[in-house]
């Protein structure tokens, strides 16, 4: 056994670039939905190894770069499947457009390899592993806002335990999401320093430790009870007839039956992203409401949600609200906002919140007036581009609560989901990931539960076809519907904490631990030395 893992690791070796990109596509198997996350642990440890016996900075680059690409294209896979939900663009786009996507995003991981080749050369493993993970955080950070940022996913969501086994991420208060990152690395490389050393006992307790920490049922501890009822509804509307004029009062109708009955509770009713096919601002030319139902007026849709939900209620829910304006002197809509609004029982809209993270090619066609002519579009039907908001909010609900609102993939921006100066009591977090495939959903919902744990603050998330979720202020999903099932959820919202270092820091906090380990790495080779 012993010879045949020599053989494998000289044959990687002789070939370190081609066995980077193996590795890299090996480890993504760590996140969800395969959750191999000891498979991705032991892929994480081999590159290391081999990072540092890379000859030159020109190599390690190109090492960490292929490292990345493939990584990142098998943890992406899901972007393909969006692009089946578009007529106007071929399908095999969508499968060239992740590698594409990925060509760029690979650059963080090459630059965090090059800072560990460039400062830890004459490291042991353990130190130079260090400057990688520093390296790591810092890269990591910077990749979620360059050019708007696109964090998806972290190297640390690999150590979250199932449902009711946050695992590691229970550290997230301390660490921020960026640095549960370094500290993969790090629990990868205390992996291969072990193995080198020979310390089979050493291997043992860390993989006991491990493993204690990724299946401890969490979710078994006492917690205590929220004031807040809710009703949660995932109505099952498939991506296929998200744009259907012809099915837009029976989508409708699919929503209302699950809200009911409810007439007479008070309850927080929460329906998801683009949840209601009706325009329900006042100022629209007649040709939007007509389009959208059978000719119902903002008026008459704002009272029959009233009604539907009940005097005594409050609804949060996703839809679409459209700027008005004059184009070639015809009064239409220029643009648009993928909003939240709080209605409450009279049919009023008491609140509103424009999503702030827009998607890339999905929301907005960046460079339209050069992409346009030559025949690319959106992958979301329409001409129209939709408008960023100002960033997160919090809605005073009354007794319903402060309300915080992240709209489908913003809740995967880490110290970007809540606002500082006002904090919410929960984050309602409203999805359509009905075009994410079978990857997205499962990364997506776990993307969630690493914000609530690192806010101190529970986590509802309402979608179009799964997965739907209540997670507490521990990470731990109470209750849920899985993708494909037509569902609602009812309970009393848990309970948030008091404000975390995280929530108090940001992301000062893992750039702090990026600068101590770089900084504690440096003293130990310059003791080495002496």
């Amino acid at each position: 056994m012993t010879s045949r893992l020599d053989r494998i690791w000289q044959a990687m070796a002789a070939r370190p670039l081609l066995a980077s990109a193996l590795l890299g596509a090996i480890s993504a198997c760590g996140f969800p939905p395969l959750r191999l996350w000891p498979v991705g642990l032991a892929a994480l440890a081999l590159f290391i190894t081999l990072l540092r016996k890379a000859n030159c900075w020109k190599h390690a680059t190109l090492m960490g770069w292929l490292f990345g690409l493939a990584h990142l294209t098998v943890a992406n896979n899901w972007i393909a499947t969006a692009f089946t939900y578009q007529a106007e663009m071929p399908q095999f786009l969508g499968w060239l457009a992740v590698p594409l996507l990925c060509l760029y995003l690979a650059v963080y991981p090459a630059l965090a390899a090059i800072t560990a080749n460039r400062l830890g050369r004459n490291a042991g493993t353990f130190t130079f592993s260090a400057i990688f993970a520093a390296a790591w955080i810092i890269t990591e950070w910077l990749r979620s806002w360059v050019f708007t940022g696109y964090p998806w996913p972290p190297l640390g969501l690999m150590l979250l335990g199932d449902f009711d086994s946050p695992g590691i991420p229970l550290l997230l208060p301390w660490l921020g999401t960026y640095a549960l990152s370094g500290l993969a690395i790090l629990i990868a490389a205390g992996f291969a320093a072990l193995v080198q050393q020979g310390r089979r006992i050493g291997q043992l307790v860390l993989a006991l430790l491990v493993i204690g920490a990724m299946t401890f049922p969490f979710g078994s501890l006492t917690q205590a009870e929220g004031s807040i009822r809710y009703a949660l509804v995932q109505p099952l509307i498939p991506q296929a007839e998200r744009e259907d004029p012809g099915k837009f009062e029976d989508q409708f109708i699919r929503i209302a039956q699950l809200t009911m009955p409810g007439s007479d509770s008070e309850r927080l009713v929460l329906w998801p992203e683009a949840a209601i096919p009706d325009y329900l601002e006042n100022g629209y030319p007649q040709r939007y409401y007509s389009a959208r139902t059978t000719g119902a007026d903002p008026d008459f849709a704002r009272q029959r949600i009233g009604v539907l939900i009940g005097q005594q209620s409050m609804l949060l829910t996703g839809l679409v609200h459209l700027d008005i304006g004059q184009l070639e002197g015809r009064t239409t809509a220029v643009s648009a906002r993928n909003s939240v609004s709080a209605i409450d029982g009279r049919g009023e809209i008491v609140g509103d919140y424009a999503k702030a993270h827009l998607v890339p090619y999905g929301e907005y066609l960046p460079m339209r007036e050069i992409l346009e002519p030559i025949g690319l579009s959106r992958l979301v039907a329409g001409s129209i581009d939709y408008l960023p908001g100002p960033g997160p909010r919090t809605f005073n609900l009354g007794r319903f609560g402060m309300a915080g609102i992240q709209i489908c993939y913003e809740i995967v921006f880490s110290g970007q989901v809540v606002d500082r100066s006002n904090r919410p009591d929960y984050i309602f977090n409203p999805s359509n990931d009905g075009w994410f495939g079978s990857w997205g959903p499962p990364q997506h919902v776990a993307q969630a539960r690493l914000r609530a744990i690192e806010e101190g603050l529970p986590v509802l998330r309402s979608t179009t076809t799964g997965i739907s979720a209540v997670i507490d202020a521990n990470g731990v999903v109470r209750q849920h519907v899985p993708t494909g099932v037509t569902g609602r959820l009812d309970g009393l919202i848990p309970p948030a904490k008091a404000p975390t270092l995280f929530a108090r820091l940001g992301n000062w906090l893992p750039l702090g631990w990026a600068l101590l380990i770089l900084a504690a790495s440096l003293v130990a080779m310059r003791r080495r030395r002496v």
